[in-house]
Parts: C-alpha cells; sequence; structure tokens
C-alpha cells in the first residue's frame, strides 16, 4: 500500500509500516526537531508542516495518524478531542472528506477507551460509520516483541476491507513469567516512589518524554547483579525498536527524549503492515454486542455501517516473538546516582505504597554501593 502519515514525530509508525512491506509517500509533522528526525530516516520523502495548512492529500492506499494523545492520557488534562491538542483528530476527518482515503490506521494512548466512559473511542466509531468505514481497533502490547510495557490503542477503518481480520487475526496467551528479586531484571519509576512506581518484572513501564520530576530521563532497572541503571537515550531508542542514535538529528536530549517517548513501538507497526498485506478471518475469539450503559468501551472491539457493534476477546499480546532480553538492551545505561535513589527511597518511605520483598531492600543496598565507590562523594550527582 502506499502510505500517508499525519503527526509523524519519530517517523517509527511510518517505518514499522514500511518494514511491513508498504511505502511511505508523505509525512507531516509541526515540531522542528521532530521533522529533522524525519528528513534523515526518509531521504527524499515530502514532510508537509501542519496538518491544519493540508487542503487535500495525495491521492493513497492507507492514511496513518498517531494523532496527539495530551488530552486523553492519565496524566494529562483529560479533556479529550475538546482539548486543543487531542482534538486535532478532526483534521483527519476534515482531509478524508475531501478527498477519501480506502484505510485509515489511528493509535493512541490505551487511557481513549476508559475516559468519560469511553466518549471518545464512541466518537471515533461514529465518525467513521457517517462515513461508510467498517472499523475495528484493540489495545497492543509492545512487550509481544521488546521488553517495554508499552500498551497502545490502534483503530483500523476501512472501505475495502474487513479490519478485524487485520487486528484480530493473530492472537497468544500472556506467557508465564516468575519474577525474583536477584533472578530476575524489573523497570521501575525511579521519579515516584510515593503513589506510583510503574513496576514492570522482565522489561520496562513505558518509555516517556518527561518524568514526574519534569526532566527528561529514562526509567530505572534493578538487575539481577543489585544495580540500580538508569536507562540511556540510545538504550530507550533500542527499546521502541529504533536503531540506537536514530533521533541525533533532532539535536539536544530534551527533544530528543520527547520524541521518543511520544514514538510507537516499530515491531507492533511492522506486524499491523505485515497483517494488511496478509489478513484473513480471525478463528476461536469469541464476540457479543455492547452498547447501552457501558463504563468504558471493551479492550477489543468492530464495527461499522449499520452492522452493530461487537466487543471482541482479544488481549493485548497478537503474537510473541523477544527480540532480546532486557539487558540486552541496556548498553548505555549508567548507575542511578546516590542523589537520585535518596530521593526515591524518601518518597517510597513517605507513601504508602506495598512493594514485593526485597525491592526497597535492594535499592538500599545499590545506595550503599555507590556511596562506597565514590569514597563518601557521589560520582554521578550530576546525572541525577
Amino acid at each position: 500500500m502506499r502510505t500517508i502519515g499525519l503527526f509523524s514525530g519519530s517517523g517509527s509508525l511510518e517505518a514499522g509500516l514500511e518494514a511491513g512491506g508498504h511505502e511511505c509517500l508523505m509525512l507531516c509533522e509541526v515540531s522542528e526537531p521532530a521533522r529533522r528526525v524525519l528528513a534523515s530516516r526518509f531521504p527524499g520523502v515530502p514532510v508537509a508542516h501542519d496538518v491544519s495548512d493540508l487542503a487535500r492529500l495525495p491521492s493513497c492506499d492507507l492514511l496513518a495518524a498517531g494523532f496527539p494523545c495530551q488530552d486523553l492520557s492519565l496524566s494529562g488534562g483529560k479533556a479529550g478531542f475538546d482539548g486543543a491538542r487531542s482534538g486535532l483528530v478532526r483534521e483527519i476527518f476534515r482531509l478524508i472528506d475531501a478527498n477519501p482515503v480506502p484505510n485509515v490506521l489511528l493509535e493512541n494512548v490505551p487511557n481513549l477507551v476508559r475516559l468519560n466512559g469511553g466518549r471518545w473511542a464512541g466518537a471515533l466509531a461514529d465518525a467513521f460509520e457517517e462515513r461508510g468505514y467498517r472499523w475495528a481497533y484493540r489495545i497492543v502490547d509492545a512487550r509481544c516483541a521488546l521488553p517495554q510495557r508499552r500498551e497502545r490503542f490502534f483503530m483500523l477503518a476501512s472501505r475495502v476491507l474487513d479490519p478485524s481480520e487485520v487486528l484480530f487475526g493473530d492472537e497468544v496467551p500472556p506467557p508465564s513469567a516468575p519474577f525474583e528479586i536477584g533472578r530476575d531484571p524489573v523497570g521501575f519509576y525511579w521519579t515516584r516512589g510515593a503513589s506510583g512506581l510503574g513496576w514492570a518484572p522482565h522489561c520496562t513501564p513505558p518509555i516517556q518524554g518527561g518524568s514526574a520530576k519534569g526532566i527528561p530521563s529514562g526509567p530505572a532497572v534493578l538487575l539481577p547483579d543489585g544495580r540500580v541503571v538508569k536507562i540511556g537515550l540510545r538504550d530507550a531508542e533500542r527499546l521502541q525498536g529504533m536503531r540506537a542514535g536514530g533521533t541525533e538529528a533532532a539535536g539536544g536530549e530534551a527533544a530528543r527524549w520527547r520524541i521518543v517517548g511520544n514514538a510507537v513501538a516499530e515491531p507492533v507497526a511492522e506486524w499491523i503492515g505485515r497483517r494488511l498485506s496478509c489478513h484473513g478471518r480471525p478463528e476461536g475469539l469469541s464476540t457479543r454486542p455492547f452498547g447501552g450503559a457501558e463504563t468504558a468501551w471493551p479492550q477489543a472491539a468492530s464495527g461499522g455501517p449499520g452492522g452493530g457493534r461487537m466487543r471482541v476477546a482479544a488481549g493485548p499480546l497478537p503474537f510473541w516473538r523477544p527480540r532480546g532480553g532486557l539487558e540486552t538492551y541496556l548498553r548505555d545505561a549508567e548507575p542511578l546516582s546516590a542523589r537520585a535513589t535518596r530521593g526515591f527511597l524518601a518518597r517510597a518511605a513517605r507513601g504508602r505504597m506495598n512493594f514485593v520483598p526485597g525491592f526497597i531492600e535492594a535499592v538500599r543496598s545499590h545506595l550503599e554501593a555507590v556511596e562506597r565507590a565514590a569514597g563518601g562523594w557521589d560520582l554521578f550527582d550530576a546525572a541525577a
């Protein structure tokens, strides 16, 4: 398929689709650092500046758009499509009204199906049905390919194929993954501790463009050998399925963290791309109608004009092909500084969270080791 990308950011959604066998014709991104990344990753592909300035789209087979999530995320203002950022989704429908596109792929945060009782998921379904599109969506976790817990909402709408055959054709049960402190790595947000942790055995919590402390930084990982490390920017790129250094064209670290934190896990986009080329009717997945007094929309669903809306029993793991364990991605990680470790432990002590037995003790042991290695002076304080 010939694809066009809107709100392209790092280009990870489009790069994944290309890896799945499709051709990118055009991109659109307003952020200058991200535009530099796109120019480096997609040489020769035109990059439009502002989606609001586009009058029409060139002819294409698929429009892909990871539209802004700030008004939909748990940490955002929760204004939904009434917000200035997430409300830009209306530009997508303006453009397909001007020049209809056979297929549309949307990506966003999973809170979209829960916020305001699923109001915004319903708004998307309504908008597509009014335009004659069948649709399906599914929450997919990047853990199916990468050691990062990262669930994202993917919605495919089409006038020419059955989106259910693309998004629901693959399904695996969650793998058994026993965990033990001192034997297995575990990721967590070192900037939290009082009321949240992002606990992620065998992987990291979602890579973010910022942190609770307002500084660009990756999560921490407690390794089996007792060290607590803070993942590096190049590690974060690897954990999104990108090439390490793939966002260097953006310039400064703050811009790069923001771009990487907003990226789509490329192996997930590649899976969607391959399913678009080779789709088939899903087998063994139960469905049932939904609607009415729902407190939230389901994790997976499908519908279309006049066809009713169905809840689909599809989990977040369409496949399970991990590309190496977590420690193989951490080539640029640094020890969490004594200052940062003390801050985390202080927040944990003030809060009311229950931690896995042995976790806090392991973090304290890391602090003692860092202080001993520094001879009383913390070599890593500047990186805290």
